[in-house]
């Protein structure tokens, strides 16, 4: 889908050098899929210590008898 964005020149021809990327476009879609990556992540640390932690849960027992 066609966008025209107000990109800074500096800054995407940095981008372009930085990540030896051959066109405007594959420096944007590279920057994007990092940007999605990286908030994915942090959703994810946001996870962190609400899911309550078993020490006695024994997985292999799980596992024999979910084979039987």
């Amino acid at each position: 889908m066609p966008t025209n964005l107000d990109i800074d020149d500096r800054l995407i021809a940095e981008a372009q050098k930085l990540g030896a990327h051959k066109s405007k476009k594959d420096a944007v879609t590279v920057a994007l899929q990092a940007y999605v990556r990286h908030l994915k992540q942090l959703r994810l640390l946001d996870a962190f210590g609400t899911v309550d932690f078993d020490p006695t849960y024994d997985y292999k027992a799980e596992r024999r008898r979910d084979n039987r």
